[in-house]
């Protein structure tokens, strides 16, 4: 299923040089299965026509208020009836300002004024000094007081030809705040840390011992913490993933460096998720230079040392974050999975076989507690860290006095 199957948005457009990103923000918007009623502003028209927007939804396109083609001349009432949401984007300061105001003179303002219950979402564009107006700002601090969500607005390049904040947000961004916004908000106002991706442990300038991991459950993870309402930060080794929208990444490369990141972070978080495939060892001897083949082909003696046990010493923090671990085994996962919980001290550790789920895009996941293991079905690995951050939340809830 598309993280917006079934929804039903009624895209707004008001005037802006924003509106070219528009078509493509209604295209992703279809592609995860919404059905877009669009309606334009006067103002927008000059942008972007509606004929382009009718193209691309398929559906017909609303810029009067007394738009004949519905039965009851109210369009205003109908279109926001059965709708999931009201997203404007680009949303003017002039928009803002009547939204704020309770100003009703078109047919967006006027349906956003009788939308009832339906959420309103506004991705505010304007130039950085319209922007920063007292004016814009009180509306903004009104629309906010008001329950109404505001994405973004970015801060780049503009039009204009100057540089800051009121740029709206990219399509991509955009599709992933509205995706967010559906999913439940099980921890909002908690702090996530969360380790991902393999380490790297340095041989030579060129050569390093690593693993297969590929990042994607821990990167899904992190996604959906921000998702559930989270403030989180990721450590990530290397991996060639982007990072996942409204996640802030420290990258690091070796297990030592990752320590070093989590540790200085870690009394920040309320609940800290291991996921990343960390390295046991790391090279003692490494080289400084390039090591290069003897005579005899005979290979270097490597020496090795343990690396620090990261979620051990988390979970061992005086006040320190409720823990969750990770076990990618080969076999035995039960046994194993139990034994490195216990080992580690942390009340939930989630377990799979390595070879069944590193580089693809399903997984299989088993939580075990002390009370036994349980067995997740297998899921989109999206899918499955949604499941398990909702598991998670239950848990780290009832974990509190």
């Amino acid at each position: 299923m598309s993280d917006l199957d079934q929804k039903r948005i009624v895209l707004g457009l008001t005037g802006g040089i924003a509106c070219y990103k528009s078509a493509e923000l209604l295209r992703r918007m279809q592609d995860q299965g919404a059905r877009i009623d669009v309606v334009m502003t006067d103002a927008a028209t000059h942008f972007i026509t509606p004929t382009t927007m009718q193209a691309l939804s398929g559906r017909p396109v609303f810029t009067d208020a007394w738009d004949a083609r519905m039965s009851n001349s109210m369009a205003h009432i109908n279109l926001s009836r059965d709708a999931d949401a009201i997203l404007i984007a680009p949303a003017s300061a002039d928009a803002m300002a009547k939204f704020a105001n309770g100003l009703a003179n078109d047919l967006l303002s006027t349906l956003c004024l009788a939308r009832g219950s339906c959420p309103l979402l506004l991705a505010p564009a304007m130039n950085r000094e319209m922007w920063e107006h007292p004016a814009t700002q009180r509306n903004l601090r009104r629309l906010r007081e008001d329950g109404v969500h505001i994405l973004g607005p970015g801060h780049g390049d503009q039009a204009c030809g100057e540089t800051g904040d009121g740029r709206m947000l990219e399509p991509h961004e955009i599709l992933a705040e509205v995706i967010a916004f559906f999913q439940p908000k099980v921890l909002a106002g908690k702090r996530v840390l969360v380790t991902a991706g393999p380490t790297m442990e340095r041989i030579d300038p060129v050569r390093v011992i690593s693993n297969r991991s590929s990042g994607k459950t821990g990167y899904a993870i992190a996604q959906a913490a921000f998702e559930a309402g989270a403030d989180v930060l990721m450590v990530s080794g290397p991996t060639a993933l982007p990072p996942p929208y409204g996640v802030k990444r420290i990258d690091v490369e070796s297990a030592r460096q990752m320590h070093q990141a989590v540790m200085a972070q870690a009394h920040r978080a309320d609940i800290f998720i291991s996921v990343a495939a960390v390295a046991d060892w790391h090279v003692v001897n490494a080289s400084d230079d390039k090591l290069k083949k003897t005579p005899d082909n005979a290979p270097p003696s490597l020496e090795f040392a343990p690396n620090p046990d990261i979620l051990a010493e988390v979970a061992g923090l005086a006040d320190g974050p409720w823990c969750v671990g990770f076990a990618a085994e080969t076999s035995n996962l039960h046994e194993h999975a139990q034994a490195k919980r216990e080992r580690k001290g942390v009340p939930l550790l989630v377990g799979n076989l390595a070879q069944e789920v590193m580089h693809v895009d399903d997984t299989s996941l088993v939580l075990f507690d002390e009370h036994g293991a349980y067995a997740m079905p297998t899921l989109s690995k999206k899918d499955a860290a949604r499941e398990l951050v909702r598991v998670i939340a239950q848990r780290h809830a009832a974990s509190q006095p």
